[in-house]
């Protein structure tokens, strides 16, 4: 969460309840059930942490003044590392999805782009399950385990060609759009 919240601070200052929105439409209806307050502690973390800084903001007649919080440049510097980041084998896709999101929405990286780097990590990873599947006796238990890493591998990958293809179509739409 503290990535994907840097991320979108990557784009703009914001205040924690825009933040709070604009994950839960990048989430869809996985996001219905993200508590407003996680993103206000998740900030306070971050800024206890020096990767953000918080300043007061006159807010509206009828609301309180608000915090804006912006990256400082250590959180611009963990935002690119969490770009570069290939996170197979053991994927959080809600994350990943985010990280998409927050990459296209703030201009800091091309989402098909990122899609392409988690691919060949697992093409590599997946070669590697099959070479030792292959050495394992018939029937061992070994192998079965190893069936089931090739075929997690395999679905993680058919759920990366369906994100080139949401995503390059999103790209599409706004070339020509």
């Amino acid at each position: 969460m503290q990535d994907a919240v840097l991320a979108m601070l990557a784009k703009e200052p914001s205040h924690g309840y825009h933040l709070h929105a604009r994950l839960r439409h990048s989430l869809g209806p996985l996001g219905e059930s993200m508590n407003r307050g996680q993103i206000y502690v998740t900030l306070a973390r971050l800024e206890r942490a020096g990767l953000v800084v918080g300043e007061r903001a006159d807010g509206l007649p009828e609301r309180p003044e608000r915090k804006v919080y912006a990256l400082t440049p250590a959180g611009q510097q963990r935002v690119a590392a969490w770009l570069a980041e290939v996170g197979w084998p053991k994927p959080d896709l809600a994350e990943f999805h985010l990280k998409l999101a927050a990459a296209a929405a703030a201009r800091l990286a091309d989402p098909v782009e990122l899609v392409a780097a988690q691919r060949r990590e697992l093409l590599r990873r997946l070669r590697e399950a099959q070479r030792a599947a292959l050495a394992e006796p018939a029937g061992s238990g070994a192998g079965l385990l190893l069936e089931g890493v090739v075929l997690r591998l395999q679905a993680d990958l058919r759920w990366l060609d369906a994100c080139e293809r949401a995503w390059s179509k999103i790209d599409d739409e706004v070339e020509g759009g």
